[in-house]
């Protein structure tokens, strides 16, 4: 009788430490090595228990270990898995700008994100060293400006330029009555006149002479360059900069969407080579007083509007450009790289350096294109 009740003991003891030998095998999988140890511990019984429990507390301490070995095999797979994804993707997509960061800026934080979830070291920006993740954008967005870029990544660095010269989409806010040395709410207050005088109708009424094939004076600050240095870093140094000569431009469509003095808000479709800080100063000395940008948001670049294309930050990953490139690609085969005006003389294009190629981004900006 008593042998019978010490099997059962045994088994009963045997099959506990089996139960926790599985326990500390989870917990090495899942949870950290110091639970893991725990679980091995109880694994373990008191002095005195028989040679098949101790052979079963054995086995349950070697489980952990064996589990987390195994656990960061898997954990390696996936990195290289997601690693291997991420250098295959190839194409055109489009983010989110939010205000702050300049374009490059953006393009970095997007680079960094996708190379930690891959598992692979960040890369150092340096232009001249080969980068295994190929990545650039098609048309800079100024810091306080937000909305639609362009992002090419892999072999679709390589179509950003057909993105250049097509047609964007805007909507500006002015303020009338003030200007700034910048054309914007960043920069020092260089001017101030009345604009009381000012109607809906008389902004209604100029808004045509700004539409079509026009000529246009860059900013001052801008990308443009003087002796290899662009003009908005000759102009933070105090240099004296003569602006460039007058350019063409085309404007497809413009209207007045609300005015509400002293702010009136515009909504443009231009292509490549506008700036809208200069339509707007523009706007505000045909109107015999001056205007800054307060707002601007660009809704759309070639085939990618913000509403259906733009990835916001919580989308960048490997899948959520993955998917996006499944969706945009096809846009670019049925939009026109150039929108053309219904006008007689719609041949005149211009792209400025704000809207660079990728050879001319990656000689200027070193980040932002990357070979």
């Amino acid at each position: 009788m008593m042998a019978a009740c010490e099997a059962v003991a045994a088994a009963t003891t045997v099959a506990t430490a089996t139960e926790r030998a599985e326990e500390a095998a989870k917990a090495a999988t899942t949870g950290t090595a110091a639970s893991a140890a725990v679980s091995a511990k109880a694994a373990v019984p008191s002095a005195g228990g028989k040679k098949t429990t101790a052979a079963a507390a054995s086995a349950a301490a070697r489980e952990p270990a064996a589990a987390t070995t195994a656990a960061a095999g898997g954990a390696g797979a996936a990195r290289s898995a997601a690693a291997t994804k991420l250098l295959s993707l190839s194409g055109v997509f489009a983010v989110y700008k939010p205000k702050g960061p300049t374009s490059a800026e953006l393009l970095n934080q997007l680079k960094e994100k996708l190379l930690a979830e891959a598992g692979m070291p960040p890369q150092d920006g340096n232009k001249r060293k080969k980068q295994a993740l190929k990545i650039g954008h098609g048309g800079t967005l100024d810091s306080a400006a937000t909305g639609v870029l362009v992002v090419g990544i892999g072999k679709g660095t390589k179509m950003l330029t057909s993105m250049l010269s097509g047609s964007k989409k805007y909507i500006a806010t002015g303020e009338l009555g003030k200007a700034t040395d910048t054309l914007d709410s960043t920069g020092k207050i260089t001017e101030e006149k009345p604009y009381d005088q000012i109607k809906q109708e008389d902004i209604e009424g100029i808004l045509q002479k700004f539409t079509g094939n026009i000529m246009q004076v860059p900013p001052l600050y801008s990308a443009l360059k003087k002796d290899g240095q662009r003009l908005s870093t000759l102009m933070k140094k105090g240099e004296v900069v003569e602006a460039k000569p007058a350019r063409p431009v085309t404007v497809y469509s413009l209207s007045l969407q609300k005015f509400q003095p002293p702010l009136f808000t515009l909504d443009v479709e231009c292509g490549g080579g506008f700036y809208i800080r200069s339509l707007v100063s523009d706007i505000g000395k045909e109107l015999s007083s001056c205007a800054t940008v307060q707002e601007l948001t660009r809704t759309k670049q070639g085939p990618f509007t913000l509403e259906e294309h733009a990835l916001r930050e919580d989308k960048w990953t490997i899948d959520g450009i993955a998917q996006s490139l499944e969706h945009c690609m096809p846009l670019l085969s049925v939009e026109p790289s150039v929108k053309k005006l219904k006008t007689e003389d719609s041949k005149v294009q211009a792209v400025s350096s704000e809207d660079k190629t990728l050879s001319q981004v990656k000689e200027n900006d070193g980040v932002i294109g990357t070979s």
